[in-house]
């Protein structure tokens, strides 16, 4: 039952090592299973939870024979290591509301064909949106897939069964992206800063300046709240972190979202004024630093009083409430209807695919039918 280092791999101090147990299964086959673990204490004590785990009192247990829910507990487990605790948790709760506590206690060499559609029919029946469900496919496919991978079934049955799809006789899809224009933005904005010269708190100016980042920028929430003044270097904003809330055992700063969340986005000149303003309200505070958040100071603005007073800002400026990630449609659309190509705004907006941002906003382009029939036109 070896356990090897994994030579030049640590995290968080803790040295790589790979476990792996040998087994025989009721039928004489042999078998060995390989886990990852991180420090030698811990890897030693999950070889000896994988001993017990795969062999009971004795008598070899077939893998195939542990439940969606035990094959779930494993998962977990690996996946911790491979990406975003963010990432884990969206999975985790994914997993465990559309998926366990329909097919959590069935033995995965028993899931078979008929109990997966009756799984797609019942989540079909519930009302939920059609990239929920789609979402819920591709979160079992992935962890039916580990199972394959890890030998313990020979092919993944959900293949079989296929994605959820939209029936034929659905209406089309309504434009369900909300956003201000430009207009309506200018009147939220005036809001923010009336409440900020009311009441004086520096904490009040750094909503304003939240809500300014987001227009200009386009970028994400957690973006937004990471930012140091480190990453403000004239008008380049460099992003380069992001930070989680409500995530088990606290905040995490983490990197951004994806590769090409990694950006530099030029300002432009009325909000390179507003930083500049808010940053000399900030260094009136003695222990002012370079590291100090550009819109919380010392600690992050909270999520949830964000969305409070995005809520109180547009009720006080008359205008419809739109969710803090339509901000960034806001910055998207803006650019759109000046006519900036997609590459720009995908770069703009972090987006690791330009597809992406073409399946989300190229119906917003302006009159390009009517376009093409002009120059069409023209050649008569």
């Amino acid at each position: 039952m070896p356990i090897y280092k994994v030579k030049g791999a640590v995290k968080d101090g803790l040295q790589k090592y790979r476990v792996r147990v040998n087994y025989t299964d009721k039928n004489g086959k042999a078998h060995s299973i390989t886990r990852i673990e991180y420090g030698a204490a811990e890897a030693r004590t999950l070889e000896s939870k994988l001993i017990e785990e795969y062999t009971v009192k004795g008598v070899p247990l077939a893998p195939a024979k542990m439940t969606v829910q035990e094959l779930f507990d494993e998962y977990m487990n690996t996946k911790q290591h491979e990406v975003r605790k963010s990432s884990l948790t969206k999975t985790e709760a994914c997993i465990r509301n559309g998926i366990l506590p329909y097919l959590g206690d069935i033995r995965i060499d028993r899931l078979g064909v008929q109990q997966l559609q009756d799984w797609k029919n019942v989540m079909s029946e519930k009302g939920y949106a059609h990239q929920t469900l789609r979402n819920y496919y591709g979160e079992l496919r992935a962890l039916l897939n580990y199972a394959v991978r890890m030998e313990y079934l020979p092919k993944n049955p959900i293949s079989l069964v296929g994605n959820f799809k939209q029936a034929y006789f659905t209406e089309p899809s309504k434009d369900k992206l909300h956003y201000y224009t430009a207009d309506e933005f200018m009147k939220f904005i005036a809001e923010a800063k009336k409440n900020a010269q009311n009441s004086c708190a520096l904490r009040e100016w750094g909503y304003y300046v939240f809500f300014n980042i987001a227009f200009y920028t386009g970028a994400r929430k957690g973006e937004i709240n990471a930012l140091k003044w480190s990453d403000i270097d004239g008008d380049i904003m460099h992003i380069r972190r992001s930070i989680t809330q409500k995530l088990k055992g606290g905040d995490m700063e983490t990197p951004p979202k994806n590769k090409s969340s990694y950006r530099d986005i030029q300002m432009p000149l009325p909000l390179i004024e507003i930083l500049s303003e808010h940053k000399q309200r900030q260094q009136e505070d003695r222990n002012f630093s370079e590291n100090y958040r550009v819109c919380g100071g010392i600690s992050i603005l909270r999520d949830s009083s964000i969305t409070n007073k995005n809520v109180q800002f547009a009720k006080a400026a008359g205008l419809p409430h739109i969710r803090i990630h339509d901000f960034r449609h806001t910055h998207a659309t803006l650019l759109i209807n000046e006519g900036i190509n997609v590459q720009e705004i995908a770069r703009r907006l972090g987006h690791s695919d330009v597809q992406q941002t073409w399946q989300t906003y190229a119906h917003l382009y302006p009159r390009e039918e009517e376009r093409a029939i002009q120059i069409l036109n023209k050649l008569t």
